[in-house]
Parts: structure tokens; C-alpha cells; sequence
């Protein structure tokens, strides 16, 4: 076999096993369910004052995964990313 065959060959390999691997189900347990009719809602439960709301960031993404910091709507052509 040449040497691009054994590539070939190995690439057909790994995606024969990817693809069984997809295939295979899972052992992640199905979520609880609820066992009452609806949710509770109390006096403790339900907040009297909405929380404060806090100042919308712009949210931009870098290629790296980093968000802008700046506020919403920034006027600088530039974004901080933390």
C-alpha cells in the first residue's frame, strides 16, 4: 500500500469509529420529574421588588471567546474584552 492508501485507510478508520461512538445511547439518566401539578409559588418565593438592573453590557464575542465589557451601545469603535 502507498502511503496516501494507510491514510485513507486510517481516516476511514476514525470515522467508522465516530460514528459508532454517535450511535452508541448515552448513560445520562433522564431528568427528575416533577411529581406536583404545577409549580409553587409562596409568599417567600415571589421577590416584592424587582432586582436592580444592571448596566447592559455590549456582549460582543472575540474570536478567542471573550466578551466586551463596555456598556450597550458603546460610541468607541473598540471593544475590551475580560
Amino acid at each position: 500500500m502507498s502511503k496516501m492508501d494507510n491514510l485513507r485507510a486510517m481516516r476511514e478508520a476514525r470515522f467508522e469509529q465516530a460514528a459508532a461512538r454517535a450511535a452508541k445511547p448515552t448513560t445520562r439518566s433522564a431528568p427528575a420529574r416533577r411529581t406536583s401539578a404545577g409549580p409553587a409559588t409562596t409568599a417567600a418565593s415571589v421577590p416584592s421588588e424587582p432586582p436592580e438592573p444592571e448596566a447592559a453590557l455590549c456582549g460582543h464575542r472575540a474570536i478567542s471567546g471573550r466578551t466586551c465589557t463596555r456598556e450597550a451601545g458603546h460610541a468607541a469603535k473598540s471593544h475590551r474584552y475580560a
